[in-house]
């Protein structure tokens, strides 16, 4: 803008630069000779913002859904007090809707030497890595008439980890396993079990338990007890192609699949079976094995983090190569795809019995709810064409699960709040009938 007057001369000496000078204040100060002085004063005594010292510290990972506190300490290594307006930028992402305003502007007094530490509070609404933006800071004068303006970068990332919302059913599922491993009364034996005890009969022992030889040798009848096997192997295996970017209610299947697999994970590992993740679409995007039992779930979690669905199609092909390059020994591998009939059909099917032979393969898939919905729609001829089409689509989708059982695959299919707890009720089934 032109300015006449002090204030251009103001500026021209550099005492006000003139991006800072409001167009109301351009003609005061052209005919006002204090206010150009105390203006020109304030000006020059506001602690410059290029010289602070920024750092950052505080959490680095949070789960979604819960807060997370990054820290931001100003140093202010000048002879001059700080009085400024802070904004630590970070990605719409980071915050609620409507909160980033309000949470990440922050008034701050610093005296000259001293420092001060802000605390921004994100909640994040995306899994994934988010990164700090630039630190925004405008310096005012002591008598806030004008201010200094400056931006300094000061890197931190905050990685958003799956929130996990299954771990409410892992007590019950624990429970069960105790149960399977001859912890408590009941006593199962399937092809997979090892012999663990004698104990004496009760009625309604199954009598293909009785030791013959055990009961010659002693006053009572003994019954031998079983408990599954342990370190068996499993792969699971989530498919990141497009059908897991459908949304399913708020979120895409593809989140749905990342918490049934970690109950799974969870559970497998109390079971004291080695667990290894798989995450593929047409390459791998994702690969977690030999892991500890300890160190299985965060390793598990951290990976997931980041993962996104590909608007790509699956190549059935290459997925099932590097199962096979991923689990050389017998193993059960669990898909977490779609029951989608085109990519099953003309991409899995062909490819099953290379899985089969080698391997026990469970696929879970995500039911849409809404579906079953439509399926009761009634009234008028939209409604009645409505419950064909979600009747019509749950008949395909039981049409392909019956294709996959024919091929020796044991089926999950159901909506997103049970996937979880069905999928871990299947792999206990599998292990108490001695099938892994």
């Amino acid at each position: 803008m032109a300015l006449t007057g002090r204030a251009a001369l103001l500026a021209a000496l550099g005492s006000i630069p003139v991006g800072l000078l409001e167009p109301s204040w351009t003609g005061m100060l052209a005919v006002n000779g204090p206010l150009a002085v105390a203006c020109a004063l304030d000006y020059a005594l506001a602690a410059p913002v290029r010289t602070l010292r920024l750092d950052r510290s505080g959490d680095t990972s949070v789960r979604l859904g819960e807060p997370a506190d990054v820290h931001l300490t100003v140093t202010n290594p000048g002879t001059r007090r700080l009085r400024a307006r802070v904004r630590d930028a970070w990605p719409p992402s980071a915050w609620l809707p409507g909160t980033e305003p309000a949470a990440s502007r922050h008034d701050l007094v610093v005296p000259a030497g001293e420092r001060r530490r802000l605390t921004t509070r994100l909640l994040p609404t995306r899994r994934g890595d988010r990164h700090a933006d630039r630190v925004t800071i405008r310096s005012h004068g002591p008598l806030g008439l004008l201010a200094r303006q400056g931006a300094h970068t000061v890197p931190w990332t905050v990685r958003v980890l799956p929130p996990f919302t299954s771990r409410k059913h892992l007590p019950s599922r624990l429970a069960r396993l105790r149960e399977l491993d001859g912890r408590t009364s009941l006593l199962t034996r399937g092809e997979g079990t090892e012999f663990d005890s004698l104990r004496d009969y009760v009625p309604g022992d199954d009598t293909r338990s009785i030791d013959w030889r055990a009961t010659a040798r002693r006053p009572s009848v003994a019954v031998r007890t079983w408990r599954p096997e342990r370190d068996r192997h499993i792969l699971i295996c989530l498919d990141t192609g497009r059908t897991s970017a459908g949304r399913v209610g708020d979120a895409p299947r593809l989140d749905s699949a990342m918490d049934a697999a970690l109950l799974l994970a969870a559970l497998a590992t109390r079971a004291g079976d080695r667990v290894d993740l798989l995450a593929h679409d047409r390459r791998p995007r994702a690969l977690v094995q030999a892991r500890s039992a300890a160190d299985t779930l965060p390793a598990f979690v951290n990976a997931m983090a980041t993962l996104e669905p590909e608007l790509v199609e699956t190549d059935s092909r290459a997925l099932v190569s590097t199962i096979l390059r991923s689990a050389p020994r017998r193993s059960l591998v669990v898909l977490l795809t779609s029951l989608d009939a085109a990519p099953i059909e003309e991409g899995l099917l062909p490819l099953l019995p290379r899985l089969t032979q080698r391997h026990t393969v469970l696929l879970a898939s995500v039911a849409d709810p809404h579906v079953a919905e439509m399926t009761r729609s009634r009234g008028d001829a939209a409604a009645i064409y409505e419950a064909a089409a979600g009747t019509q689509s749950q008949a395909q989708r039981r049409r392909t699960a019956e294709q996959l059982s024919r091929h020796g695959v044991h089926v999950v299919d159901t909506t997103p709040d049970t996937l979880a707890p069905a999928l871990a009720d299947a792999y206990l089934a599998l292990k108490s009938a001695g099938r892994l």
